[in-house]
């Protein structure tokens, strides 16, 4: 495939490369639908942790919600990146896409019939228990919603494709909290609840219209012979293995600020539901920069990109943890949006790139019990911070992700090399 050097070519040309994935009419319908499902999913992300804590002002219960999704999500995320090379992959997405709404409902109508609040301070079960049928659910769907890119767009496109599917979750990380701070603030947790029903709903209508260009099936008629033979494929292959390996660590170290910021904007940075609005809103502007950045360029040197998005989040995250000023926070909350993305973007095109397409599924389940593993990490510093400062806990994270990232840069070869 022929690659342009962004430093020459014209702005046209450039945008043009950007958008090219877009000529795709399945992938255009299969965009809109994940911005709907990631617009749900960015709500849930800045509401939950919130709706926890004012109900119940404790730091381990927050942790504890992350642990609640974060065991049915590794434990399912197995077997549903075997089905995922199974069955059709539309199938499972819209069955999942349903049942998120129905969580969803589920919440809403707890919260505006009074059956969760925080005069009944025994009811926050209720959010445990969504949270563990929500990780079930994206147990199941996630390597679906990754794995079905390869049957939408050639492989040529595939990073260009992931970069403005990024894209597109990161402008809904840029906007969806800022909406939901101030309904939150002025309409109260149930109506957030509610929007996002109606987004799930949205989603599984147009992935309903999507039409693959092939179907990517399994041999097999076993799951656990499945299951055995995907890490058996993943251990011979050292490139896969690595980029598995180093998105895992990444990630569990780098995350599990998002579930504790709550605890930053009350109690920190003293900003409310509207100021951690703003927050995520400039996390995702700089997600939304990054993944622009990756739609433009050629696929070179892509290995050494998603190494050193490890250290730029490290940096990023130990400044943010620390400081108690608003503007400081602002600007390297920013930056840890940026590396995030480049991890997230890299990590997953080169897997999708490289992995044979028979074990697609199964590869993409395992990048995605890394945030199984992040919410138990999360879990463990919910816990530690109700006895040391959240900041020392968070900044500690940072500092040995920084340091494993170097040792990932200086031995590790074979991501480095890779385009």
């Amino acid at each position: 495939m022929n690659t342009l050097d962004p430093r020459k070519a014209s702005p046209l040309t450039l945008g043009l490369r950007i958008l090219s994935s877009l000529k795709n009419p399945s992938y255009r319908l299969y965009l809109v639908a994940t911005i709907a499902h990631f617009a749900a999913m960015s709500m849930q992300i800045f509401t939950s942790p919130l709706l926890i804590y004012r109900l119940t002002g404790s730091k381990a219960l927050l942790g504890t919600m992350s642990l609640v999704s974060a065991a049915p999500m590794i434990l399912i995320s197995i077997f549903g990146g075997a089905i995922a090379d199974r069955l059709p992959k539309k199938k499972i997405l819209i069955a999942g896409l349903i049942g998120s709404a129905i969580v969803s409902v589920f919440i809403g109508l707890s919260l505006s019939t009074g059956l969760l609040n925080r005069e009944n301070p025994s009811s926050w079960w209720i959010l445990f228990a969504s949270s563990a049928v929500q990780g079930i659910i994206l147990g199941l769907m996630m390597p679906a919603l990754q794995a079905i890119i390869p049957e939408i767009v050639s492989r040529d496109q595939l990073m260009n494709a992931i970069a403005l599917n990024t894209t597109g979750m990161n402008v809904l990380q840029l906007l969806a909290p800022g909406i939901a701070g101030p309904v939150i603030d002025r309409f109260n947790f149930h109506a957030v609840y509610f929007t996002m029903t109606a987004l799930y709903i949205v989603a599984a209508a147009f992935i309903l219209f999507i039409s693959t260009k092939k179907q990517i099936i399994a041999a097999g008629s076993k799951i656990m012979a499945d299951i055995q033979q995907g890490f058996q494929y993943i251990r011979k292959d050292s490139l896969i293995l690595l980029i598995l390996a180093f998105t895992l660590i990444a990630t569990v170290l780098s995350m599990p600020y998002q579930q504790l910021l709550p605890v930053f904007y009350d109690d920190i940075l003293k900003i409310g539901a509207t100021g951690g609005g703003l927050l995520m809103m400039v996390s995702g502007f700089g997600a939304l920069t990054g993944s622009l950045i990756l739609a433009a360029l050629p696929n070179k040197k892509r290995g050494a990109i998603l190494l050193f998005s490890g250290i730029v989040s490290g940096i990023a995250l130990v400044i943010f943890s620390f400081s108690s000023y608003l503007y400081l926070s602002l600007v390297f909350i920013f930056f840890l949006g940026l590396g995030q993305t480049f991890r997230m973007t890299i990590g997953s095109a080169l897997l999708q790139a490289y992995a044979q397409g028979a074990y697609m599924g199964r590869v993409m389940s395992i990048l995605n019990i890394q945030w199984g593993f992040m919410s138990l990490a999360t879990f463990f510093a919910g816990i530690i911070a109700e006895r040391v400062d959240v900041q020392w806990v968070l900044g500690s994270l940072a500092m040995l992700l920084i340091a494993l990232s170097l040792v990932f840069i200086f031995f590790s070869s074979n991501i480095r090399k890779v385009d």
